[in-house]
Protein backbone atom coordinates (compact mmCIF):
# COMPACT_ATOMS: atom_id res chain seq x y z
CA UNK A 1 0.00 0.00 0.00
CA UNK A 2 2.83 2.42 0.78
CA UNK A 3 6.58 2.62 0.50
CA UNK A 4 8.90 4.56 2.75
CA UNK A 5 12.56 5.44 2.81
CA UNK A 6 14.84 7.69 4.81
CA UNK A 7 17.03 10.41 3.38
CA UNK A 8 19.03 13.28 4.82
CA UNK A 9 16.76 16.16 5.82
CA UNK A 10 18.72 18.64 3.70
CA UNK A 11 18.32 16.42 0.68
CA UNK A 12 14.64 16.11 1.48
CA UNK A 13 14.26 19.91 1.48
CA UNK A 14 16.01 19.97 -1.88
CA UNK A 15 13.55 17.43 -3.21
CA UNK A 16 10.67 19.61 -2.09
CA UNK A 17 12.14 22.65 -3.83
CA UNK A 18 12.96 20.83 -7.05
CA UNK A 19 10.04 18.45 -7.26
CA UNK A 20 7.27 20.13 -5.30
CA UNK A 21 6.57 16.85 -3.55
CA UNK A 22 4.49 18.13 -0.68
CA UNK A 23 2.46 20.53 -2.79
CA UNK A 24 1.11 17.60 -4.77
CA UNK A 25 -0.51 16.26 -1.61
CA UNK A 26 0.85 12.74 -2.04
CA UNK A 27 3.91 12.86 0.21
CA UNK A 28 4.23 13.26 3.94
CA UNK A 29 7.46 13.68 5.85
CA UNK A 30 8.52 13.38 9.45
CA UNK A 31 11.83 14.72 10.71
CA UNK A 32 14.00 12.55 12.96
CA UNK A 33 16.99 13.82 14.95
CA UNK A 34 19.61 11.75 16.69
CA UNK A 35 20.32 13.32 20.07
CA UNK A 36 24.05 12.76 19.50
CA UNK A 37 24.06 14.16 15.99
CA UNK A 38 23.33 17.36 14.15
CA UNK A 39 22.06 15.38 11.21
CA UNK A 40 18.36 14.98 10.60
CA UNK A 41 16.54 12.48 8.46
CA UNK A 42 13.07 12.59 7.01
CA UNK A 43 10.87 9.61 6.42
CA UNK A 44 9.02 10.00 3.15
CA UNK A 45 5.86 8.05 2.62
CA UNK A 46 4.88 7.74 -1.03
CA UNK A 47 1.13 8.01 -1.34
CA UNK A 48 -1.23 5.99 -3.48
CA UNK A 49 -3.26 8.25 -5.75
CA UNK A 50 -6.63 9.45 -4.58
CA UNK A 51 -8.23 8.84 -1.20
CA UNK A 52 -7.77 8.03 1.59
CA UNK A 53 -4.62 10.02 2.21
CA UNK A 54 -2.16 8.01 4.27
CA UNK A 55 -0.62 9.71 7.29
CA UNK A 56 0.90 8.22 10.43
CA UNK A 57 -1.12 8.79 13.59
CA UNK A 58 1.76 10.83 15.02
CA UNK A 59 1.40 13.33 12.15
CA UNK A 60 -2.39 13.47 12.05
CA UNK A 61 -3.74 16.80 13.34
CA UNK A 62 -7.33 16.84 14.70
CA UNK A 63 -9.66 19.07 12.70
CA UNK A 64 -10.50 21.45 15.53
CA UNK A 65 -6.79 22.29 15.70
CA UNK A 66 -6.92 23.27 12.03
CA UNK A 67 -9.17 26.29 12.65
CA UNK A 68 -7.68 29.17 10.69
CA UNK A 69 -8.56 32.78 11.55
CA UNK A 70 -7.96 34.13 8.04
CA UNK A 71 -9.99 31.31 6.51
CA UNK A 72 -12.75 31.94 9.08
CA UNK A 73 -12.84 35.61 8.14
CA UNK A 74 -13.00 34.70 4.46
CA UNK A 75 -15.95 32.38 5.08
CA UNK A 76 -17.82 34.97 7.13
CA UNK A 77 -17.30 37.65 4.47
CA UNK A 78 -18.62 35.27 1.82
CA UNK A 79 -21.70 34.26 3.82
CA UNK A 80 -22.73 37.51 5.51
CA UNK A 81 -22.93 39.46 2.26
CA UNK A 82 -26.14 37.52 1.62
CA UNK A 83 -28.78 39.17 3.83
CA UNK A 84 -31.06 36.15 3.97
CA UNK A 85 -28.20 33.84 4.95
CA UNK A 86 -27.10 36.31 7.62
CA UNK A 87 -30.64 36.34 9.05
CA UNK A 88 -30.84 32.54 9.06
CA UNK A 89 -27.48 32.33 10.84
CA UNK A 90 -28.59 34.80 13.50
CA UNK A 91 -31.73 32.71 14.04
CA UNK A 92 -29.58 29.53 14.19
CA UNK A 93 -31.39 28.10 11.17
CA UNK A 94 -28.27 27.83 9.04
CA UNK A 95 -25.00 26.08 9.93
CA UNK A 96 -21.96 25.75 7.67
CA UNK A 97 -18.60 23.99 7.83
CA UNK A 98 -15.76 24.14 5.30
CA UNK A 99 -12.43 22.31 5.18
CA UNK A 100 -9.84 23.25 2.57
CA UNK A 101 -7.82 20.13 1.66
CA UNK A 102 -6.06 21.56 -1.40
CA UNK A 103 -2.80 21.36 0.55
CA UNK A 104 -3.14 18.29 2.80
CA UNK A 105 -0.16 19.32 4.92
CA UNK A 106 -1.78 22.75 5.52
CA UNK A 107 -5.46 22.08 6.12
CA UNK A 108 -7.75 25.02 6.87
CA UNK A 109 -11.06 24.76 8.73
CA UNK A 110 -13.82 27.31 9.31
CA UNK A 111 -17.41 27.08 10.51
CA UNK A 112 -20.46 29.17 11.34
CA UNK A 113 -22.87 27.82 13.97
CA UNK A 114 -20.59 24.80 13.88
CA UNK A 115 -21.71 23.33 17.22
CA UNK A 116 -25.41 24.06 16.74
CA UNK A 117 -27.26 20.76 16.40
CA UNK A 118 -30.10 20.59 13.90
CA UNK A 119 -32.50 18.03 12.50
CA UNK A 120 -30.66 16.59 9.50
CA UNK A 121 -33.09 14.01 8.02
CA UNK A 122 -31.09 11.38 6.07
CA UNK A 123 -27.63 12.93 6.43
CA UNK A 124 -26.95 11.03 9.72
CA UNK A 125 -27.12 7.76 7.77
CA UNK A 126 -23.34 8.21 7.64
CA UNK A 127 -23.42 7.07 11.29
CA UNK A 128 -25.10 3.82 10.26
CA UNK A 129 -22.39 3.32 7.64
CA UNK A 130 -19.63 3.83 10.20
CA UNK A 131 -21.28 1.63 12.84
CA UNK A 132 -21.77 -1.20 10.35
CA UNK A 133 -18.14 -1.05 9.22
CA UNK A 134 -17.05 -1.06 12.86
CA UNK A 135 -19.28 -4.05 13.64
CA UNK A 136 -18.05 -6.06 10.65
CA UNK A 137 -14.41 -5.26 11.43
CA UNK A 138 -14.89 -6.55 14.99
CA UNK A 139 -16.72 -9.67 13.83
CA UNK A 140 -19.96 -8.63 15.51
CA UNK A 141 -21.83 -8.84 12.20
CA UNK A 142 -20.88 -11.06 9.29
CA UNK A 143 -20.16 -9.19 6.07
CA UNK A 144 -22.49 -10.33 3.29
CA UNK A 145 -23.36 -9.26 -0.23
CA UNK A 146 -26.83 -8.26 1.00
CA UNK A 147 -25.36 -5.92 3.61
CA UNK A 148 -22.99 -4.40 1.06
CA UNK A 149 -25.88 -3.80 -1.32
CA UNK A 150 -27.91 -2.13 1.43
CA UNK A 151 -24.97 0.07 2.39
CA UNK A 152 -24.49 1.26 -1.16
CA UNK A 153 -28.20 2.01 -1.68
CA UNK A 154 -28.34 3.77 1.69
CA UNK A 155 -25.57 6.12 0.55
CA UNK A 156 -26.20 6.56 -3.17
CA UNK A 157 -30.02 6.70 -3.19
CA UNK A 158 -30.70 7.31 0.53
CA UNK A 159 -32.94 4.24 0.54
CA UNK A 160 -34.91 4.16 3.80
CA UNK A 161 -35.75 0.46 3.69
CA UNK A 162 -32.08 -0.50 3.32
CA UNK A 163 -31.10 1.86 6.13
CA UNK A 164 -33.76 0.50 8.46
CA UNK A 165 -32.60 -3.08 7.88
CA UNK A 166 -29.07 -2.05 8.83
CA UNK A 167 -30.27 -0.14 11.92
CA UNK A 168 -32.25 -3.19 13.04
CA UNK A 169 -29.14 -5.37 12.72
CA UNK A 170 -26.98 -2.91 14.67
CA UNK A 171 -29.35 -1.57 17.30
CA UNK A 172 -29.35 2.00 18.61
CA UNK A 173 -26.95 1.16 21.44
CA UNK A 174 -24.27 0.06 18.99
CA UNK A 175 -24.71 3.15 16.83
CA UNK A 176 -24.52 5.55 19.78
CA UNK A 177 -21.56 3.66 21.25
CA UNK A 178 -19.60 4.10 18.02
CA UNK A 179 -20.55 7.78 17.71
CA UNK A 180 -19.39 8.44 21.28
CA UNK A 181 -16.27 6.30 21.05
CA UNK A 182 -13.29 8.49 22.10
CA UNK A 183 -11.61 7.45 18.85
CA UNK A 184 -14.22 9.50 16.97
CA UNK A 185 -16.25 11.66 19.41
CA UNK A 186 -18.79 12.32 16.67
CA UNK A 187 -21.40 12.94 19.35
CA UNK A 188 -19.94 14.93 22.23
CA UNK A 189 -22.09 16.87 24.69
CA UNK A 190 -19.17 19.22 25.37
CA UNK A 191 -19.40 20.37 21.74
CA UNK A 192 -23.16 20.68 21.35
CA UNK A 193 -23.77 17.01 20.52
CA UNK A 194 -23.25 16.07 16.90
CA UNK A 195 -24.31 13.18 14.69
CA UNK A 196 -27.14 11.07 16.08
CA UNK A 197 -29.43 8.29 14.85
CA UNK A 198 -32.22 7.44 17.29
CA UNK A 199 -35.04 6.31 15.04
CA UNK A 200 -35.54 3.87 12.19
CA UNK A 201 -36.17 5.46 8.81
CA UNK A 202 -39.69 4.07 8.93
CA UNK A 203 -43.09 4.95 10.38
CA UNK A 204 -42.84 2.30 13.09
CA UNK A 205 -40.34 1.54 15.83
CA UNK A 206 -38.93 3.01 19.02
CA UNK A 207 -37.50 6.50 19.23
CA UNK A 208 -34.26 7.15 21.13
CA UNK A 209 -33.68 10.93 20.93
CA UNK A 210 -30.29 12.49 21.49
CA UNK A 211 -29.56 13.42 25.14
CA UNK A 212 -29.14 17.17 24.58
CA UNK A 213 -31.91 18.34 22.27
CA UNK A 214 -34.15 15.32 21.87
CA UNK A 215 -33.60 15.06 18.10
CA UNK A 216 -33.96 11.66 16.43
CA UNK A 217 -31.78 12.31 13.34
CA UNK A 218 -29.30 15.04 14.21
CA UNK A 219 -26.05 16.61 13.08
CA UNK A 220 -23.79 19.60 13.63
CA UNK A 221 -21.75 21.10 10.82
CA UNK A 222 -18.47 20.65 12.72
CA UNK A 223 -19.04 16.99 13.55
CA UNK A 224 -19.98 16.15 9.96
CA UNK A 225 -16.83 17.96 8.79
CA UNK A 226 -14.86 15.84 11.28
CA UNK A 227 -16.44 12.66 9.91
CA UNK A 228 -15.34 13.49 6.36
CA UNK A 229 -11.93 14.71 7.51
CA UNK A 230 -11.18 11.46 9.37
CA UNK A 231 -12.57 9.52 6.42
CA UNK A 232 -10.31 11.37 3.96
CA UNK A 233 -7.26 10.45 6.06
CA UNK A 234 -8.26 6.82 6.58
CA UNK A 235 -9.00 7.23 10.29
CA UNK A 236 -12.53 5.81 10.45
CA UNK A 237 -12.15 2.23 11.77
CA UNK A 238 -8.94 1.78 9.74
CA UNK A 239 -7.46 2.67 6.37
CA UNK A 240 -9.11 -0.14 4.41
CA UNK A 241 -12.51 0.34 6.02
CA UNK A 242 -12.27 4.07 5.28
CA UNK A 243 -11.50 3.28 1.66
CA UNK A 244 -14.58 1.04 1.54
CA UNK A 245 -16.79 3.74 3.05
CA UNK A 246 -15.55 6.21 0.46
CA UNK A 247 -16.57 3.82 -2.30
CA UNK A 248 -20.07 3.51 -0.86
CA UNK A 249 -20.36 7.30 -0.73
CA UNK A 250 -18.92 8.02 -4.18
CA UNK A 251 -20.89 8.83 -7.34
CA UNK A 252 -24.19 9.85 -5.66
CA UNK A 253 -27.29 9.07 -7.69
CA UNK A 254 -29.42 11.93 -6.32
CA UNK A 255 -28.45 15.07 -8.24
CA UNK A 256 -29.90 17.83 -6.11
CA UNK A 257 -28.57 20.42 -3.64
CA UNK A 258 -24.73 20.50 -3.68
CA UNK A 259 -24.42 17.86 -6.40
CA UNK A 260 -26.68 19.80 -8.77
CA UNK A 261 -24.17 22.65 -8.65
CA UNK A 262 -21.10 20.41 -8.76
CA UNK A 263 -22.39 18.69 -11.91
CA UNK A 264 -21.98 22.06 -13.59
CA UNK A 265 -18.88 23.42 -11.85
CA UNK A 266 -16.75 20.29 -11.47
CA UNK A 267 -17.90 17.45 -13.73
CA UNK A 268 -14.46 15.77 -13.49
CA UNK A 269 -14.26 15.84 -9.69
CA UNK A 270 -14.79 12.74 -7.58
CA UNK A 271 -17.67 13.40 -5.20
CA UNK A 272 -18.41 11.65 -1.90
CA UNK A 273 -21.72 12.74 -0.46
CA UNK A 274 -24.70 12.31 1.87
CA UNK A 275 -27.71 14.61 2.02
CA UNK A 276 -31.10 14.77 3.69
CA UNK A 277 -34.48 16.48 3.35
CA UNK A 278 -37.63 16.54 5.44
CA UNK A 279 -40.17 19.34 5.03
CA UNK A 280 -38.29 22.63 5.62
CA UNK A 281 -35.14 20.88 6.85
CA UNK A 282 -32.45 20.54 4.20
CA UNK A 283 -28.96 19.12 4.76
CA UNK A 284 -26.04 18.30 2.52
CA UNK A 285 -22.44 17.24 2.99
CA UNK A 286 -19.77 16.55 0.44
CA UNK A 287 -16.10 15.68 0.07
CA UNK A 288 -14.92 16.97 -3.30
CA UNK A 289 -11.70 15.52 -4.72
CA UNK A 290 -10.95 17.02 -8.08
CA UNK A 291 -7.93 17.84 -10.14
CA UNK A 292 -5.64 20.65 -9.00
CA UNK A 293 -7.16 22.96 -6.34
CA UNK A 294 -10.72 21.68 -6.01
CA UNK A 295 -10.30 19.51 -2.90
CA UNK A 296 -12.51 20.34 0.05
CA UNK A 297 -15.29 19.37 2.47
CA UNK A 298 -18.51 21.37 2.66
CA UNK A 299 -21.41 20.87 5.07
CA UNK A 300 -24.64 22.87 5.08
CA UNK A 301 -27.65 22.49 7.39
CA UNK A 302 -30.63 24.78 6.84
CA UNK A 303 -34.15 25.15 8.14
CA UNK A 304 -36.04 27.06 5.47
CA UNK A 305 -38.60 26.39 2.76
CA UNK A 306 -36.03 27.53 0.17
CA UNK A 307 -33.33 25.23 1.58
CA UNK A 308 -32.76 23.38 -1.70
CA UNK A 309 -31.90 26.58 -3.57
CA UNK A 310 -29.92 27.96 -0.62
CA UNK A 311 -27.67 24.89 -0.63
CA UNK A 312 -27.20 25.04 -4.42
CA UNK A 313 -26.14 28.67 -4.15
CA UNK A 314 -23.98 27.98 -1.08
CA UNK A 315 -22.08 25.33 -3.04
CA UNK A 316 -21.39 27.84 -5.81
CA UNK A 317 -20.23 30.59 -3.43
CA UNK A 318 -17.91 28.32 -1.43
CA UNK A 319 -16.39 26.84 -4.59
CA UNK A 320 -15.76 30.39 -5.81
CA UNK A 321 -14.27 31.35 -2.44
CA UNK A 322 -11.84 28.44 -2.54
CA UNK A 323 -10.70 28.99 -6.11
CA UNK A 324 -7.14 30.38 -6.22
CA UNK A 325 -6.95 33.86 -7.69
CA UNK A 326 -4.38 32.76 -10.26
CA UNK A 327 -6.66 29.98 -11.58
Amino acid sequence: MKRSKKIGFGAFVGLIVMGGLLTKGHVWAKEYRDVNSENATAEIILQPKGLPIFVNDSLFVPLREQLNSNFQKKLEETIYKNKKWAKLIKEQRLAIGVVDLSSPQNVKFARINGNHMMYAASLPKIAVLLAMEDAMEKGEIKETSEIKSDMRLMMSKSNNQCTTRLIDMLGFNKISKVLQDPQYDLYDEDYGGGIWVGKRYAKTGARVPDPLEGISHAATATQVCRFYYMLAYGKLVNYERSREMLEYMSDPELHHKFVNTLDRLAPRARVYRKSGTWHEYHADSVLVWGPEWRRYILVGLVEDAEGENILRELMSEIDKMLKPKST
